[in-house]
């Protein structure tokens, strides 16, 4: 990569007219669903259809369900050395996780522990990670920063020097271009904007920052259709956001210690308090019964939860039974007008209805699968179609009713993009695709065998959800432009 350095001041003297957001929250009994694991207080990855992938105080990766048991994760057969000891877990989508051993670097996926080609590039030593709109995952590691793109990795240097020291990760805009990637390298705030192709420019932000007060801890909201994404940044003093009209102080009654953030929904932990911030209803709630003189944040997802370590205990929160949604996730380009979704209702009591609402449409659906669209005579989900929904950013919404009178909502942000007209062939589109980045897992590797448009073909519904859902390659996800080639391809008639 070439990279232009434009090192600014970063530290302002300290700003009395920073504008102010002074949170009211209300107080709300939080969901709470205890892990059946001893997990170990260290990084974690929190899936938005539930559970996540975490290590335990012992060393053994564990994936967790929804209700908080253990689920399967395995180390794959194909894999050329076992993981060992698990240190750490790291996003890299929206199913799928970085995991680091003692023996290297491994992506969680489908319940396999998984060894990417990419493996031997990179050593134990891994600090952050995040994932852009392009498919890019970042990786911080004590080496440098890292771009996996296309099963590729390269490093972003400048001046020829690795940029070590990186402790925090997240995508949000700069300076007006978006995306960006911001990142905290040695107590101080940078970002990272791509100019032109392999042309990046690194600079230090400017923050206004008082003369003692130093950058600790960095959280990031996702774009929805009703906001777009933010940098929150954490200091030894407060708690700051970046919004449209510039940095803001979000004015807390005490001192935040911890922020994480997932989607649209932002949890901060104060000595007395646990808050959660929905960005998209623009309100401000405070956990009542929790104690957080013990308690240290995790990991959130983006359906508003967030797993925290309480005690000897691990505990996911969340402001009710809130529904996941299977099937679209948060951020996803649809270009299949028939994709079947589905409602995954908290464990508990079960709702008296579930109705999904998108473009002002209000969609009941039954149990006990509650797909979109209904069911089939057979027990098949029937697809609904999404035909009817004009090209852009929507939000299609899973709400749970329940008994007392309350209400449960996941809202999901997702892009429409509907097939085009251009007919893709399995020769001249998807071969390509399978040559650069699924022969060496799908010819002669470990995975399921695809080395033929015959393979392909049968396989195509698979294939679709795999990658759609991010799960597959396993060096890393595909470009969204390929993903929608593929669901495009399927789309149209697999044709060869």
């Amino acid at each position: 990569m070439r990279v232009y350095p434009f090192l600014l001041a970063g530290l302002m003297a300290a700003c009395n007219s920073l504008p102010q957001d002074k949170p009211k929250p209300e107080a709300f009994q939080p969901a709470q669903v205890k892990a059946q694991a001893e997990v170990a207080p260290s990084s974690a990855f929190a899936d938005q259809t539930g559970g996540g992938v975490f290590v335990t105080t012992a060393g053994e990766l564990v994936r967790l369900r929804l209700d908080g048991t253990k689920a399967p994760l395995e180390n794959h057969p194909g894999n050329p050395v076992t993981p060992g000891r698990g240190r750490s877990v790291f996003r890299m989508g929206p199913g799928s996780a970085l995991v680091e051993t003692d023996n290297g670097l491994f992506l969680a996926q489908a319940g396999w522990i998984i060894a990417p080609p990419w493996r031997a590039a990179l050593s134990v030593g891994m600090s952050a990670s995040v994932v852009t709109p392009d498919g890019s995952a970042w990786l911080a590691h004590a080496s440098g920063l890292f771009q996996l793109r296309d099963g590729a990795l390269s490093q972003l240097k400048v001046d020829g020097q690795p940029l070590v020291g990186i402790s925090s990760l997240v995508v949000a805009p700069a300076e007006g271009v978006s995306p960006a990637l911001w990142f905290i390298r040695e107590e101080k705030l940078w970002n990272a904007i791509q100019t032109a192709a392999g042309t990046w420019q690194v600079r230090q932000a400017q923050v206004p920052l008082n003369k003692e007060e130093a950058v600790v801890g960095l959280a990031g909201l996702g774009e929805s259709e009703k906001g777009a994404a933010e940098v929150w940044l954490l200091t030894s003093e407060r708690l700051l956001r970046n919004a449209a009209d510039g940095w803001r102080e979000v004015a807390l009654e005490e001192p935040p210690e911890q922020v994480v953030a997932a989607g649209r929904f932002v949890w901060v932990k104060t000595a007395d308090g646990l808050f959660l911030h929905d960005a998209d209803k623009g309100t401000w709630g405070q956990a009542s019964g929790v104690d957080t003189g013990n308690l240290r944040l995790l990991t959130a997802d983006e359906s508003g939860c967030v797993w925290a370590k309480v005690g000897a205990d691990t505990v996911a929160f969340s402001r009710g039974p809130v529904p996941r949604v299977l099937g679209l996730h948060e951020g996803m380009r649809v270009v299949e007008d028939s994709l079947v979704v589905r409602a995954r209702v908290a464990p508990g009591d079960a709702p008296e209805s579930v109705t999904f609402q998108v473009a002002g449409m209000d969609l009941p659906v039954s149990g006990p699968a509650f797909s979109l669209g209904g069911v089939e005579a057979d027990g098949t989900p029937k697809p609904f179609s999404f035909d009817g929904l004009a090209p852009g950013v929507h939000t299609l919404s899973a709400v749970a009713r329940y008994a007392n009178g309350t209400e449960a909502r996941r809202a999901v942000s997702f892009s429409y993009q509907p097939v085009s007209t251009s007919v893709l062939s399995w020769e001249k589109d998807i071969r390509p695709i399978h040559v650069a980045r699924c022969a060496s897992c799908h010819t002669s590797g470990p995975g399921r065998q695809l080395s033929t448009y015959q393979l392909w073909k049968d396989n195509a519904a698979l294939i679709v959800a795999a990658v759609r859902d991010q799960r597959m390659p396993a060096d890393g996800p595909l470009d969204p432009q390929l993903i929608s080639i593929i669901q495009r391809w399927a789309t149209a008639g697999a044709n060869p």
